[in-house]
């Protein structure tokens, strides 16, 4: 592990294989530290000739953590984040693979910078906003998840370890599609968080942050390659969103995942998501499409 200091905060990142080979960057989703992107998987990726790394988003981790319900940074700031994890490891560009709230810095990222994206890989995320079209439809949660959100649950105690990793797993289960959840694996996973966050409670800090924005009205100006992966399942961001996606970037591919839900990509998919990344990082970008 290395920690960068960029953009005025500390963040931890792992790399993975040879850090001659190409890069892949894997941006997590909000909550998330980056031992959600699991170790093994990353480990397969790299054994595909790439150099892989995770990382910390500020107010998870190892990384700079800032109060509960306090968080005095936006959206913006954590895409520059990403943009000087880039600049710490001397990387002018890198192969982009954004998750949930990931995807949406993803996406913003090749439509600001598109400089520094290699190729782009949109995973359970969404277009967000009407694109120019004045297309606005997208489908809408699921009705539990609409429930679940209309009582949320009761935050643990965030100094009682158990009581936090049943807390997440709960989450995980909300967000699951129809692949049996690996229960031991996420505890670990849970666990593995809570251990190297000194305050597990500021991962939420995520969710009360504003600024960036939907790009959906310039999805039509990424000239990266494309990769949507998407669950057929994800009661958050239905197939749908994955769809528009797929269409309003030009030349996208799009690869369903059966039965997968809103979450990082269990290991019963990892076979073809990682054949899918080493195909599509070979392609080559076309700039000034």
């Amino acid at each position: 592990m290395r920690s960068v200091h960029v953009n005025g905060v500390d963040i931890v990142t792992e790399g993975f294989g040879d850090p001659a080979a190409p890069t892949v960057l894997l941006i997590g989703g909000a909550e998330a530290s980056m031992d959600w992107w699991d170790e093994e998987f990353a480990r397969r990726l790299a054994a595909t000739g790439h150099h892989v790394i995770r990382f910390d988003t500020r107010d998870t981790g190892g990384s700079t953590t800032f109060p509960v319900g306090e968080p005095p940074y936006t959206q913006d700031d954590l895409l520059a984040d990403v943009l000087g994890i880039l600049d710490a490891h001397a990387l002018p560009a890198a192969h982009i693979v954004g998750m949930s709230m990931g995807g949406g810095l993803a996406q913003r990222l090749a439509v600001l910078h598109p400089g520094r994206v290699l190729t782009l890989t949109l995973m359970c995320t969404s277009p967000g906003g009407p694109d120019g079209s004045g297309q606005t439809a997208l489908p809408a949660m699921s009705e539990a998840l609409e429930r679940a959100f209309a009582e949320p649950a009761t935050a643990p105690d965030w100094s009682d370890r158990q009581a936090v990793v049943d807390y997440f797993l709960a989450a995980e289960r909300l967000f699951a599609g129809t692949i049996p959840l690996d229960e031991e694996r996420l505890r670990r996973t849970a666990g593995r968080a809570f251990d190297r966050s000194p305050v597990p409670a500021a991962a939420g800090n995520h969710w009360l942050i504003g600024g960036g924005g939907s790009v959906r009205d310039r999805l039509g100006e990424i000239s990266a390659p494309t990769l949507v992966l998407h669950g057929t399942a994800d009661p958050l961001f239905p197939f749908g969103h994955a769809e528009a996606l797929a269409r309003e970037i030009p030349g996208a591919v799009l690869v369903p995942l059966p039965g997968m839900g809103h979450q990082m990509p269990p290991p019963p998919t990892w076979d073809t998501v990682v054949s899918a990344l080493a195909e599509h990082t070979a392609r080559r970008p076309v700039r000034g499409a």
